[in-house]
């Protein structure tokens, strides 16, 4: 899918208009401000070329490029940056590669999902005329709702992890209940790793971007700026940290206490079984006489003292307090 994104007035701050392009015919008119490529084709990588005369890399959106090679400047001037943007969807939390080039004023995106970011972008540019100005302003906005959309996916974490530590803290957890809220945990573990991820990455575009002096001092003033609220956002993903260590600790510790419970049961038993053990193996050796057929009561006595032997151990550990 390719979209071109253009301002209403002329180049000054206006609303952000988005037109689908379907054929170069659509491209040809048009003095964009933004060009957005999601999972393009190659038939629309050739257009946005041959209209912009761009060269596209073939590895722009991939997972396993160099870390040195994600941030660079052309010798012509092209910026290149390559970001990580957060995805918490039904499919589950993840981060996609998107790649950005900064060329002639215009601002070319390569992506292969739809993101919420790009998204929550385009509604605020429809609703706020003002919003923006050029293709910078277009990148650090993107970073900026990139921001916030990881402060309230921070947000959703707290309230889950709020409901596992009121299950685990307030509740007896039994196996089952000890299996669902680490399975809960864990997956919150694995956003919040992703979300202090993704902060990094958008710091180190950010500061890129301040180094390469491709900012006006209001723009620059902004970037500071969220930079500063991703600072206030490591203090929380360390904080949840914390706590996901101390809610997986107290859970294993309530299943290692159901587990010690069970082989408690079965030490007491064990050892209350010992005794009448002995007994009837007593009784079953050889005698010259059977004292259970030699004495009226002894088949009764001896079951007697077998119960008596059984009931003793039990009666100690009750009042030892082993059997609560």
């Amino acid at each position: 899918m390719l979209n071109v994104f253009t301002l209403d007035n002329g180049g000054l701050r206006g609303r952000l208009l988005q037109q689908e392009i379907h054929g170069p015919e659509d491209l040809a008119n048009l003095t964009p401000i933004w060009v957005d490529m999601e999972a393009p084709s190659a038939q629309e990588k050739a257009w946005v070329m041959g209209r912009f005369g761009l060269t596209i890399p073939d590895d722009a959106v991939d997972e396993d490029i160099e870390e040195s090679a994600r941030f660079y400047e052309e010798d012509n001037g092209e910026l290149h940056i390559r970001s990580d943007f957060l995805i918490d969807d039904a499919d589950g939390p993840r981060n996609v590669r998107v790649a950005f080039i900064v060329r002639s004023g215009v601002l070319f995106s390569i992506r292969n999902e739809d993101i919420a970011v790009f998204r929550l972008l385009r509604l605020r540019a429809r609703r706020t005329p003002s919003l923006i100005e050029d293709a910078k302003d277009v990148l650090l906005k993107l970073y900026d709702a990139d921001a916030e959309y990881s402060a309230d996916t921070l947000e959703g974490v707290y309230l889950r992890l709020e409901q596992a530590s009121a299950r685990v803290l307030k509740q007896d957890v039994n196996d089952d209940a000890a299996a669902q809220v680490l399975s809960a945990i864990a997956r919150e573990e694995d956003l919040n790793g992703r979300i202090r991820r993704n902060v990094m990455d958008t710091r180190r575009a950010l500061s890129f971007m301040m180094r390469s002096r491709m900012l006006g001092a209001e723009q620059f003033e902004e970037a500071r700026q969220i930079l500063r609220d991703i600072d206030s956002l490591d203090s929380h993903t360390a904080f949840l940290f914390d706590k996901i260590n101390f809610l997986m600790d107290a859970t294993v510790g309530f299943i290692n206490i159901n587990q010690n419970k069970i082989i408690k049961i079965f030490s007491v038993a064990s050892v209350a079984l010992l005794p009448p053990t002995l007994i009837a193996s007593l009784y079953g050796m050889n005698f010259q006489f059977m004292p259970e057929l030699q004495w009226e009561y002894g088949y009764p006595f001896a079951l007697g003292l077998m119960l008596a032997s059984v009931a003793a151990p039990f009666i100690y550990f009750r009042r030892k307090g082993w059997l609560r």
